[in-house]
């Protein structure tokens, strides 16, 4: 595997391998001597984990770390917390643990890592912030010790019963985001009030297996629910649903309301699926709705066409991450850049922005 990911990586006219690290403990120590731009890793190790011999570099010698890993549920869950811990990103290895035909996903290795040497480390190392509903209304979650939630709590489903009642809110919110996009979504889902009377379609660009523990990961952080969308589910008021890996999120009319749409056979978009363009122009479809839109942190343009579409057939209010707190300020940049954008904001000013926009 390190043979493999170094002939990969020195292929690269502007990379060079500088060393090689047998697990985690000899990275931390390799990370002081050589001073890398970028390290991979992996979250299975011996003597020290990847998760532990992150921790260790973001706190010592804060460096861009892009986290290679196989999809057990275990380990999609740890690559989740790994994000939250200040990696860049997670690629998943198309053959399990020890994944001899690596070379199928080469492009993406090199791509990602190359991206990943140029981050700010600022925007990585920047603590999240507490919630805003937390502060201003705690709630007790019970003595549950997986921290990898989801949480059931007496406020949630007082909350999930009355909006199951209420008809559905003819103003949609959509969040767009790829690369850094786990820890932004932590910073705007997890200020989102418990009566959030709205319901949240997102896409975060992720391998298959990665969307559902980031899912559980939000729900237990969230006053709301955030779950992995799923086929033909009807969408609700205050639910975020987040596109499974490998699959288009589209809606459609469903009686009084709106369900979802998961597509696997429509083809990626610029190398997405899910794709932000293919939900934004399933919402331009409904001219009935309005919307309040969000792209944040990520490599491409992926959403800049939706966008176009969208804002023309709909009432639609776009909100743009900053430059200053995108960890790859691709995706934002690109909204900005073709007029698309009616706020620029700090990713932890965005859920503000959200519920300012939906009065």
């Amino acid at each position: 595997m390190r043979k493999l990911i170094s002939d990969m990586l020195n292929k690269h006219p502007m990379m060079e391998v500088v060393g090689i690290a047998r697990n985690g403990r000899d990275a931390t120590e390799k990370v002081r001597e050589l001073r890398p731009d970028v390290i991979t890793m992996d979250i299975e190790m011996p003597v020290m984990n990847g998760l532990e011999a992150l921790q260790q570099i973001m706190d010592q010698t804060p460096v861009p770390v892009v986290i290679l890993s196989s999809t057990t549920k275990h380990n999609t869950e740890n690559a989740v917390l790994s994000m939250e811990y200040g990696a860049v990103d997670v690629i998943a290895k198309p053959g399990g643990a020890i994944s001899l035909n690596l070379h199928e996903i080469e492009k993406e290795i090199v791509e990602k890592v190359f991206a990943a040497s140029n981050v700010g480390i600022q925007t990585l190392t920047r603590k999240i912030t507490s919630s805003y509903t937390h502060q201003s209304s705690p709630v007790i979650r019970g003595n549950v010790p997986d921290v990898s939630g989801p949480y059931v709590t007496p406020i949630a489903q007082t909350a999930n019963l009355s909006k199951n009642i209420a008809p559905i809110s003819k103003t949609f919110v959509i969040i767009g985001t790829s690369t850094g996009g786990p820890r932004a979504l932590q910073e705007v889902i997890t200020r989102l009030p418990a009566e959030f009377p709205h319901p949240i379609l997102i896409v975060q660009h992720m391998p298959p297996g990665f969307t559902k523990s980031l899912a559980e990961r939000l729900n237990g952080l969230s006053e709301i629910t955030v779950k992995e969308a799923e086929h033909g589910e009807h969408i609700e008021n205050g639910t975020a649903y987040i596109a499974p890996g490998g699959l288009h999120l589209k809606f459609e009319k469903a009686g009084t309301g709106y369900q979802i749409v998961l597509d696997g056979e429509e083809a990626p978009r610029s190398g997405h699926r899910p794709a932000v363009n293919v939900l934004l122009e399933s919402a331009a479809a409904h001219k009935e709705l309005r919307y309040v839109t969000a792209i944040m942190t990520g490599m491409g343009y992926d959403g800049r066409e939706g966008m176009e579409l969208l804002r023309a057939a709909c009432q639609t209010i776009t909100i743009a991450e900053s430059k200053n707190t995108s960890v790859v300020y691709g995706m934002p940049k690109a909204i900005i850049d073709a007029g698309l954008s009616d706020e620029i904001k700090d990713v932890q000013q965005i859920a503000d922005a959200i519920m300012g926009n939906l009065k």
